[in-house]
């Protein structure tokens, strides 16, 4: 897609320059309490360091569209999907779908991030799935870090220090350890299962 393909708005944040306003200075200071109380550069802690007039090199004004190859998550909060964007990790599955869906709301809605920290966890459990159909499967006991809980003092680091993350620590195994807990609790069904299935036959 070209850039002439998709022309973004004088307001996008993808063309260089400052911002091509509507309203002029003293319109916005006059209606918005406050506005503009960083223009005197005396004011801003950017200025001297904030420079407009080096030469990037650049050859565009607005760069040219990255190929969509598949398509991607698009923020209701942008007119259309940055001119570049990652290819890494391309949606698939149940993840992805949950993953489009969240695009669905805001990024100021919690619904958008709730959605997307589930996606996760799903992609999470199945990636531990499949690691089981490889000669490689995961190990629940070294990748989760659970060893170093007793070798590099996990339990006394937490105390007494003052640690913001110290709230999260109990839901910390629910979420490395969950997972591998109910995969073992449906593995040992189903062996119960068979094993009685073999009794009575």
């Amino acid at each position: 897609m070209s850039p002439t393909a998709s022309a973004p708005s004088p307001n996008t944040p993808y063309v260089a320059g400052g911002p091509q306003r509507k309203a002029s200075a003293e319109e916005l200071r006059a209606r918005i309490p406050g506005w503009g109380a960083d223009l005197d550069p005396a004011d801003r802690p950017s200025v001297p360091k904030e420079r407009t007039d080096l030469n990037t090199g650049a050859h565009w004004v607005f760069p040219e569209h990255q190929q969509e190859k598949q398509p991607r998550e698009r923020s209701i909060e942008h007119a259309f999907l940055t001119p570049v964007f990652g290819t890494s990790v391309p949606l698939k599955g149940i993840s992805g779908a949950m993953r489009r869906y969240a695009y669905r709301y805001s990024e100021a809605r919690a619904a958008h991030w709730l959605i997307l920290i589930a996606a996760d966890r799903v992609d999470a459990g199945g990636s531990h799935l499949r690691s089981f159909l490889t000669l490689h499967p995961d190990d629940p006991v070294t990748e989760t870090g659970v060893l170093s809980e007793f070798r590099r003092h996990g339990i006394s680091s937490r105390f007494g220090r003052n640690r913001a993350d110290l709230k999260e620590q109990a839901l910390a195994p629910v979420f490395a350890a969950g997972p591998w807990a109910v995969l073992a609790g449906v593995g040992g069904y189903a062996a119960f299962r068979a094993v009685r299935r073999a009794v009575r036959g």
